[in-house]
């Protein structure tokens, strides 16, 4: 880490958070920032009756709040945040900097602002199990970052830590964590920011003139109390601590970012989370919990085991503290007044015994509750939690009403109105109370349960609804307890912009007696202003590393609210209980049955182009576009869509027609245009539909898999390519053997190429002395178990004639698959400085100059990183062909080897094609020509014995 890296200068953030994109809007709001409500229609087992109130207590007992701040999804210490808020009842935050777009995909194709909107969902569904409020940063994954000083310098330093502070403002946490320790230990630059990020709010968020916007547009400072960091995992010995980013060795200190100061060797610890611990309610310990929710993040590793039972504790350091502190503590609030009656310390302190004693008769009634709880009949303690709930309504009363400072009023208000949310959902589980609602075709199922039915027979219902829609609404409401109740109202309401017409079709309300249940219908009329629901951000290009805020609104918030959201008042013991649930859609999906997935608001015209980006030959201009329209009508739709094409191009059809007879029905329209004249630069054509009198220019692309819950992901319908002088050998064959998943086949036609996808048959036994060259994906050999067992039909089509190109392997490669030795190692090299320098280390060599000739030039303008997965060491056969390094990193000359076998070839390549080319990248076309076109290159005369090798190795 650069020694002279010191905290974040106050008057820079002043001046820089005054123009940063969205941070005007935010302060102009003079409201509240918005809240999220989580759209899953059921709570987890965990979380409902008797097994979650006994949680629920634990939260009503201690004032506890943490924060943890991670970088990316998976990065989270989910043991510990499990451990505290549903083992000690602590109100636990995570705070996650970005949403993961620059990672891998072993799950779908998704890769970029997709793969960020799908590692979204994946983390909210773990944080289910985790039991977390969770917010992010507008920043983007950009890739593996090897300093903290890059990635500040990228991402920009005032816009990571204004949102950080701002959420630190929102949450108000007594303690910040983070896994990470802002030090080369933490793995990449990215983890470093994380560790770095919770020091600096932990020392910025109480400080007024830091980022006064915030304060102006209604959130008041906030100071937590301790901030600690996991005490790191590093490899250290005597050589120091090994940056696995960089692949050197750096002293063992670590720099304190409250103090600016340094702790030489390893952080201590100061205390350990005891995270194996068992918890006979959840049935699992809190790390087998946890785990349970990790494994709901699947894109990264396919998914993970739940670990065996056994004593676990995790080490955390404590880097500041604003109590009294202890070299050695027992928790995280060592020190702090957790009680309720902490809340009092807020007010001035002869003032405060007046609270402390009406807090503490709040505190005996959850005491009582306590006492009294009995699993077997929650609805035993629910007259003492009306109580609770009544006096800390009248406590909220009267802290409004008083004359405290402002301050003080802020802080009592935002700590009680936890505490009300915590009664409220006590009472909703001792008391059996639920709400569900869905769209519904009006009609009742069999007469049984009213619109809602049985969810057995439910008619599916459209995910989507447009503007001007009519739909109908059902809110189900049952009291499944023992205990009587009176159901005061029922509503739906928009969260979705104003002008939503919504009335009901009856009233439901009255007395709700036990084991009874109310349906109530409501007529929904969407309005033409209704907001879509889509990621309330969106960015340019995959160049800019953070994310314009379209709708600054909801800075920080998971996703934008989905659109209506079900309400229902239940009264018991004269205090209100408040339901809420956002609408669900019905579907039913064979082996899983009935699925509930929130409703979306979708333009009724969406238009998608394949791909979205590549290249035009500038010797063969003519190119084809692909034009997907879908509709989201509730009925027959006829348009037309054109493309709006550079000057001088033309296209065939120049105008389509398009006709769909129902809602959800998909038209391909195909385009093939005709430039004037290519030129070796960009170009984009956008797809342009129109109907009803309106245009649309945009489309969306439901983002998931199986078992997560899927979110729209939108995307202009525009294609971006550029000229490009490249040529391939005539008339090549190509055979592609997918891997996790990547467009570069795809990509392949835009230089006349159309793969043929192998299968695990073909593999074994199929005639592969068709294929001119045959094509490997990224991380083939970890999600084909048949190419282990058939590798040597690969080796033996290379041997007789053919080409084999590798592109990047994980370790699974690592068991000489090559015709001679190759070695990736445990931690294979990376290279992910884009726009580092390119040596051509063999600038004869026939591959390189037949039929494009490779220069420099053909790794300008790459995306993200040149390469995962570089080799190091390798038999002399190979020869390498480039040579590139990050700074500060060794030479890496293992990115593009290639060896004569036999009568053929076999190529190794860790460049990152798998991005390059489908973003068009021109040099990663020209590149992959060349390999592709290896058998018929004059220079190369494959296809006689290869001769003894002469170029060396590593």
């Amino acid at each position: 880490m650069r020694p002279d890296l010191r905290r974040g200068t106050i008057a820079t953030l002043l001046t820089l958070s005054l123009v940063m994109e969205g941070a005007v809007a935010v302060a102009q709001q003079h409201e509240p920032p918005a809240r999220y409500q989580s759209a899953y229609a059921r709570p987890l087992p965990i979380d409902r009756g008797s097994v979650g109130l006994s949680q629920t207590l634990q939260k009503l007992h201690t004032r506890a709040s943490l924060a943890m701040v991670t970088a990316h999804p998976d990065d989270e210490d989910g043991g510990m945040l499990t451990y505290q808020s549903r083992g000690q009842g602590v109100d636990t935050t995570l705070l996650t900097l970005n949403r993961g777009e620059g990672g891998q995909n072993v799950m779908t194709s998704d890769y970029w602002d997709q793969l960020g909107t799908l590692r979204t969902q994946e983390l909210l569904a773990a944080g289910n199990y985790y039991g977390v409020h969770q917010y992010w940063t507008r920043v983007a994954d950009f890739g593996f970052s090897k300093s903290i000083e890059e990635a500040l310098k990228t991402w920009g330093e005032d816009r990571v830590l204004y949102d950080a502070v701002r959420v630190i403002r929102m949450q108000r946490p007594l303690v910040v964590t983070s896994v990470f320790a802002g030090n080369v230990s933490d793995g990449h630059g990215h983890h470093q920011v994380a560790g770095y990020t919770a020091q600096r709010v932990y020392a910025m968020a109480g400080d007024p003139k830091v980022f006064p916007d915030q304060i102006k547009a209604g959130l008041l400072p906030w100071t937590p109390l301790k901030v600690y960091a996991r005490v790191p995992f590093a490899r250290v010995t005597e050589k120091g601590i090994y940056d696995y980013a960089t692949g050197h060795w750096e002293p063992v200190r670590f720099r304190n970012y409250v103090t600016n100061t340094w702790i030489e060797g390893v952080p201590s610890t100061t205390l350990e989370i005891p995270s194996g611990t068992y918890n006979p309610m959840l049935g699992f310990s809190y790390l087998q919990t946890s785990r349970e929710g990790l494994n709901q993040q699947k894109t990264q590793m396919g998914g993970i085991a739940i670990p065996l039972p056994r004593p676990v504790t995790t080490p955390y350091h404590l880097y500041a503290s604003r109590v009294p502190s202890s070299e050695h503590e027992k928790s995280f609030f060592d020190g702090i007044d957790i009680t309720l009656a902490g809340i009092a310390s807020y007010a001035p302190k002869a003032e405060q015994a007046s609270w402390r004693e009406k807090l503490n008769a709040l505190n005996e009634t959850v005491d009582s509750a306590l006492s009294s709880f009995n699993a077997e009949k929650p609805a035993a303690i629910a007259p003492t939690l009306a109580k609770g709930l009544a006096q800390t309504n009248a406590l909220l009363d009267e802290v409004a009403k008083s004359k405290l400072s402002a301050e003080a009023r802020y802080n009592m208000t935002h700590e009680l109105r936890i505490k009300q949310q915590q009664f409220n959902l006590a009472l909703e589980q001792s008391l059996g109370l639920t709400l569900l609602s869905n769209t519904s075709d009006g009609a009742p199922s069999s007469g049984r349960m009213g619109p809602m039915g049985d969810m057995s027979t439910q008619i599916p219902t459209s995910q989507t609804v447009v503007p001007g829609d009519k739909i109908t609404v059902a809110v189900h409401v049952a009291n499944q307890g023992t205990e009587p109740v009176s159901l005061s109202a029922i509503d739906v309401v928009s969260q979705a912009g104003q002008g939503f017409t919504i009335n009901p079709q009856s009233s439901s309300t009255g007395e709700l007696a036990p084991g009874a249940a109310r349906d109530e219908s409501f007529n929904v009329v969407v309005p033409s202003s209704a907001e879509l629901t889509k990621p309330y951000f969106s960015r340019p290009n995959l160049e800019q590393p953070y994310y314009n805020l379209d709708d600054p609104r909801y800075l920080n918030l998971p996703t934008r609210p989905y659109p209506l959201l079900a309400t229902a008042t239940v009264t018991y013991h004269d205090v209100a209980i408040k339901l809420t649930g956002v609408v669900q859609t019905v579907h039913r999906i064979n082996g899983e049955g009935p699925v509930l997935e929130p409703l979306l608001i979708a333009p009724a015209i969406s238009l998608s182009v394949s791909p979205y980006a590549g290249i035009v030959p500038i010797n063969d201009g003519d190119l084809d576009l692909h034009v997907s329209l879908h509709s989201s009508i509730k009925g027959p739709a006829k348009g037309t869509v054109r493309l709006d094409l550079p000057q001088g191009w033309k296209s065939t059809p120049e105008v389509a027609n398009f006709s769909t007879m129902r809602e959800g029905e998909d038209q391909n329209l195909t385009f093939k245009v005709q430039p004037e004249r290519v030129e070796a630069k960009p170009y984009t054509i956008t797809a342009v539909a129109e109907f009803n009198g309106e245009k649309f220019t945009q489309g969306f692309q439901t983002v998931g898999y199986p078992g997560l819950r899927p979110y729209p992901h939108y995307r202009p319908a525009t294609y971006r390519t550029t000229g490009v002088d490249v040529k391939t050998a005539s008339d090549l064959r190509i055979g592609y053997i997918m891997g996790t998943g990547d467009d570069v086949a795809t990509s392949l036609a835009d230089i006349g190429i159309h793969p043929t996808m192998l299968s695990a048959g073909e593999i074994a036994s199929a005639d592969l002395s068709k294929y001119d060259a045959i094509i490997l994906g990224i991380r083939a050999y970890a999600a084909r178990p048949e190419l282990k067992t058939f590798n040597n039909r690969l080796l033996d089509y290379a041997k007789n004639g053919g080409t084999v190109i590798v592109q990047y392997q994980t370790q699974e490669y690592d068991h000489d698959y090559g015709p001679y030795p190759l070695t990736l190692s445990s931690d294979p090299e990376k290279v992910v400085e884009e726009d580092n320098k390119v040596t051509i280390l063999a600038p004869n060599d026939p591959v390189l100059n037949w039929p494009n000739k490779i220069t420099t030039a053909d790794f300008n303008d790459w995306v993200e990183e040149r390469g995962h997965g570089f080799m190091r060491k390798w038999d002399s056969h190979y020869i390498a062909l480039t040579e590139m390094h990050d700074t500060d990193q060794d030479p890496q000359k293992g990115g593009l080897l290639y060896a004569r076998y036999g009568k053929g070839a076999y190529v190794y390549m860790a460049y990152a094609f798998f991005r390059q080319m489908p973003d068009g990248v021109p040099g990663s076309f020209r590149i992959m020509a060349n390999l592709i076109s290896m058998g018929k290159n004059p220079g190369l005369a494959l296809g006689k014995d290869a001769a003894p090798a002469s170029a060396s190795g590593n």
